[in-house]
């Protein structure tokens, strides 16, 4: 009879096992670790021989998993972030470990922030591997599975665990093409304008950041669209407006005129936001630091 050893229950192997979980599929799973299939099948097949069940069980297209699955989600993550912890106390060199997190944020944040922190990390010998995936009106369970390990967002998630700190600030600013028109001159012909939007994946707009003013008056947006970089070819040559951080002018928006608003409403924060988890580990810790300093030289 073989006998069940918990020690072949190491990190990586609780890793692809909440990968799967997320992803309920071997090759996304695969992808997303940068790992062949058959190396998390063979992981798999580990943890299956180890826990005394199945885990997943296809269905349809993917992976469905079973109760007990279900039921280790937590416990693993924390085992995960237990293991993670006996590291905050290391000597912490940038140029002596390879920095590698994943950020959920949208196009101005990511455009404005990060290729100039990723030139000036490759300048000085820092390995930094940085992916992106958009965060829309972002989750906490993002940061709480580890799916992301930072988010720049003007709309921070909250809970106990959640950590965030604001980082920009931003006026609201009418985007236009002045070769076919002017921008609206009051609120009522900024509510009759055909506007131009980003829809996000959990189907809220753009407009949620839009505070103290009523959103019922606005006409319904004539073009949505699934990030801000594809705004401009809707609104060069046209007369539609899009509502956008003045900072997007230095950004994802830069082909676009722009005018105040016609009306008074708050400016949008951009908050960094990040886990318990992460908190005190130098690395988190350096690459925050970096971001601040980014951030704020773009507010001079």
């Amino acid at each position: 009879m073989s006998k069940t050893d918990f020690t072949d229950l190491d990190g990586k192997v609780l890793r692809v096992f909440l990968t799967i979980l997320e992803e309920s599929s071997v090759s996304k799973a695969a992808d997303r670790l940068g790992v062949t299939q058959s190396a998390i099948s063979h992981t798999l097949g580990k943890l299956r021989q180890v826990l005394g069940d199945p885990l997943f069980v296809r269905s349809g297209q993917g992976l469905t998993p079973t109760e007990r699955a279900l039921s280790l989600k937590d416990p693993a993550q924390r085992v995960l972030d237990g293991m993670r912890a006996l590291t905050e106390d290391r000597p912490f060199n940038p140029l002596s470990e390879e920095i590698s997190l994943q950020i959920a944020t949208n196009d101005m944040p990511r455009e404005l922030i990060f290729p100039p922190l990723v030139r000036a990390a490759r300048a000085e010998g820092v390995r930094l591997r940085l992916g992106f995936i958009p965060s829309g009106v972002p989750d906490p369970d993002l940061l709480r599975s580890d799916r992301c390990q930072l988010m720049l967002t003007p709309l921070p998630p909250d809970g106990p665990d959640i950590f965030q700190k604001r980082v920009l600030s931003s006026p609201l600013m009418i985007f236009y093409d002045a070769e076919r028109r002017t921008p609206p001159k009051s609120w009522q012909a900024y509510c009759d304008t055909d506007h131009v939007a980003v829809r996000f994946a959990d189907g809220r707009s753009s407009r949620v950041v839009m505070r103290g003013v009523d959103q019922t008056r606005i006409k319904p947006a004539t073009v949505t669209l699934p990030h801000f970089n594809a705004i401009p070819p809707f609104v060069k040559g046209s007369d539609l407006i899009s509502t956008d951080t003045a900072l997007m002018k230095r950004g994802p928006l830069a082909a676009l005129d722009c005018a105040p608003l016609p009306f008074a409403c708050d400016p949008v924060s951009i908050y960094m936001v990040w886990h318990q988890r992460s908190a005190n580990d130098p690395a988190h810790r350096w690459l925050r630091h970096r971001i601040e300093a980014l951030a704020a030289a773009l507010q001079d």
